[in-house]
């Protein structure tokens, strides 16, 4: 295990329905290189992954959107799934952890269609990113400048478009945690 991401600590912001491996190939990286994994949902208990649109494996809830402290967090994954992006963008406790973090310049790290939580929050305005194909017309319609990358870095936010594009994503995140 790498020591370079010691005392560092990530949430991943989810509701059921989140694509699996967007949690589990970036969590797996983080821990390797030291850092602490947090997964934030809207409630207690269990929250479920999928795999494209089959229900996947439960996940332990660390604290709900409600009750977790944004300060804790060095950086915010948002992993997409479109169940999980399309019921999360919705709620007042992700949108507010999402906003308070990015207002505090903490690296902001979205997958495929977790970029929905961004266009609702308005924090795609003005941002050059990347997401799953079918999100762009959202994206430029909130202001953003969408880009066809395998991972995009535009200040604190970090945004790739699919599974494939993983081991990328997580190459940004480290490097953005790590500095």
């Amino acid at each position: 295990m790498s020591a370079q991401l010691n005392g560092k600590r990530v949430a991943f912001l989810v509701t059921d329905g989140f694509e699996q491996v967007e949690l589990t190939g970036p969590r797996e990286a983080l821990e390797k290189n030291g850092a602490v994994v947090d997964i934030l949902c809207d409630k207690e208990g269990t929250v479920r992954g999928w795999n494209h649109d089959q229900p996947a494996d439960a996940f332990a809830v660390d604290a709900t959107f409600d009750s977790a402290q944004f300060d804790l967090y060095d950086a915010i994954v948002l992993p997409g799934g479109v169940q999980n992006s399309d019921t999360i963008r919705l709620i007042p406790g992700a949108q507010q952890l999402v906003k308070s973090h990015n207002s505090a310049n903490k690296p902001l790290a979205v997958i495929c269609h977790g970029a929905w939580l961004l266009v609702s929050t308005g924090l795609a305005k003005g941002k050059r990113m990347t997401s799953y194909k079918t999100l762009q017309d959202d994206i430029r319609n909130a202001g953003g400048t969408w880009v066809d990358e395998e991972v995009v870095v535009d200040g604190n936010l970090i945004t790739s478009r699919k599974p494939d594009d993983i081991p990328a994503f997580n190459e940004q995140l480290i490097r953005a945690l790590a500095s």
